[in-house]
């Protein structure tokens, strides 16, 4: 079993940033897919990035260029940069593992979820 958890969070004005991080226990996840998904107000879950075992990485068109996602294995931890960040970012941040090989953007794909981060930006 993998518990994650998600810090970082928080109100920040449009054009800053912010850094979230997950933290992995249970488990030593450095193989395994792991992701941010995205849940803004009123409308469904939706995929912001992901990281493969071997580091490969893709990003929602969205967030394309101004996110950052990488792991530090060590820390059995994985993060999101955000730069640039604008009011559609407004989200709560939700932190994924699955234990396969390429980076799914299905939210049913993924086996364990943290309980998300709340993220908004403001004018």
């Amino acid at each position: 079993q993998v518990r994650l958890v998600e810090s970082g969070g928080g109100l920040v004005q449009a054009g800053g940033s912010l850094r979230l991080s997950c933290a992995a226990s249970g488990r030593t996840v450095s193989s395994y897919v792991m992701g941010w998904f995205r849940q803004p107000p009123g409308k469904e879950r939706e995929f912001v990035a992901g990281i493969t075992g071997s580091d490969s990485t893709e990003y929602a068109d969205s967030v394309k260029g101004r996110v950052t996602i990488f792991r530090d294995s060590a820390k059995n931890t994985v993060y999101l940069q955000m730069n640039s960040l604008k009011l559609e970012d407004t989200a709560v941040y939700y932190c994924v593992a699955g234990s396969f090989y390429s980076i799914s953007r299905r939210p049913t794909s993924y086996d364990y979820w943290g309980q998300g981060t709340q993220v908004t930006v403001s004018p």
